[in-house]
């Protein structure tokens, strides 16, 4: 499995200030894969020790923080003769051991030679960031579902995906059927690493949704395992009326869809929590499109998304034959597929704010999402099929001339005077895009 984060890994190797390394992301993107990946080919040994139920380790570094007696201890754990510069210290689901998180801090300043990445889930890492938690100290990256990209070397199509490098994009439009057939496979499989490798592997739809389905009921037991006791039904609650909330014409978060007279307040830490975890993704209106964006967002007004387009297409249980083939029951709810889809390319792209933008609170005129880009922000229009109405784009494009702007379509690729097409397919290179001449 390819994942262009292991490039970003090779990177911090060869940092001169490189500190220990936090990755991070919901459950089942891929964390472990990752970083083994990292030690297998970037490193001669690799030590790796699994915090989970592991009572040596909690007694190991919540005896002290003298981090010569702890290396002698992760040595022993491991195995492997941990030496500076080409052994890589590998401590996974650290979230299971807070003080060992405390540590890095340590093991930076005292021990900067040595080579240190840690993984866990983005709850559990969450909840530890106190007083304790090593500020300023450690590096961090975030891990995300496979993007459309990476599910494409994945299945084998890896000279189609170079084609998104080409100097001349007009050629991607040549393969625009191929394209447009694999997305809609993207759109069901989704970027989970364990529904494509089943995908891949077997080329079953039900085995595929046999995954994404026990995902699901992992991510159930997290709440009881996790959460606090009086929050999990309202966790429950909020992640169960996700589909409901995005297939609404106006994506705007409501929470009477939740029940009859629910309040902010009732259902506000259950939001928190799941965005905590990795689980949804929460996208503010901008008050105004400025730098910073994040800086002018209404935390007040949001929409809510999953992790992943696969899992948002198992839990509405919808077949295969609706979303490769199009089906009468898919016409409402196909804008929120093909958000979701393009919220998670944005998300992988790069770890800044998304936002979106309307004209007043419940307008019409509503940009579907915000990215911030070289001191720009770009305003990006959202279209499911090939429709080329851009009316709320035209409203946006009037009030603030922005340098870019994006809609993004089944369409080819072309840019015109204020707005550039990028096909849906192509929208996870849209810095690269924007920065052609």
């Amino acid at each position: 499995m390819h994942r262009e984060k292991l490039e970003e890994l090779k990177k911090w190797k060869q940092s001169a200030d490189r500190k220990p390394l936090i990755v991070h992301g919901a459950r089942q993107v891929g964390k472990t894969w990752l970083v083994k990946e990292l030690g297998k080919t970037s490193y001669e040994k690799t030590a790796r020790i699994d915090f989970l139920n592991n009572a040596r380790m909690k007694t190991l570094f919540e005896q002290d923080l003298n981090t010569e007696r702890i290396l002698q201890g992760l040595k022993a754990e491991s195995g492997v003769d941990i030496t500076p510069g080409n052994t890589l210290i590998f401590l996974d689901e650290i979230q299971a051991v807070p003080a060992a998180l405390t540590a890095l801090k340590y093991f930076y300043e005292d021990m900067p030679q040595y080579h240190i990445v840690v993984a866990g889930s983005l709850l559990g890492i969450t909840a530890n960031q106190g007083s304790s938690f090593p500020v300023g100290k450690v590096d961090f990256l975030n891990l995300y579902p496979l993007s459309f990209r990476e599910f494409l070397v994945a299945l084998g199509e890896e000279q189609l995906a170079r084609l998104f490098d080409s100097e001349d994009l007009g050629i991607v439009g040549t393969f625009r059927e191929k394209f447009i057939d694999l997305l809609k496979v993207y759109y069901y499989v989704g970027g989970m690493p364990e529904a494509v490798k089943k995908y891949v592997e077997t080329k079953s739809w039900q085995e595929v949704r046999k995954v994404q389905r026990n995902i699901l009921r992992a991510y159930d037991s997290d709440f009881g395992k996790h959460a606090p006791a009086n929050v999990v039904p309202r966790i429950r609650q909020v992640w169960q009326n996700i589909p409901a909330q995005l297939a609404k014409e106006n994506k705007k978060y409501v929470y009477g869809l939740i029940r009859e007279g629910a309040r902010a307040k009732e259902f506000e830490m259950a939001l928190a929590w799941l965005e905590d975890a990795g689980l949804i993704y929460r996208v503010a209106r901008a008050e105004s499109p400025k730098i910073p964006l994040r800086a002018y967002e209404n935390l007040e007004a949001f929409k809510v998304y999953l992790v992943d387009v696969g899992l948002l297409a198992a839990m509405t249980d919808l077949s295969a034959q609706s979303l490769l083939k199009g089906s009468a029951l898919l016409v409402e709810f196909k804008g929120a597929f093909t958000e979701q889809y393009v919220l998670g390319e944005l998300k992988s792209g790069q770890d800044g704010s998304v936002a979106y933008w309307s004209r007043d609170e419940g307008s019409a005129a509503e940009v579907d999402f915000l990215i911030q880009r070289d001191e720009q922000i770009v305003p990006i229009e959202v279209k499911a099929e090939e429709n080329l109405n851009s009316k709320s784009l035209k409203v946006y494009r009037e009030k603030y001339q922005p340098k870019y702007a994006v809609r993004t379509s089944m369409s080819d690729y072309r840019r015109d005077d204020w707005l550039t097409n990028i096909p849906l397919y192509m929208i996870g290179g849209i810095d690269e895009i924007l920065s052609k001449p």
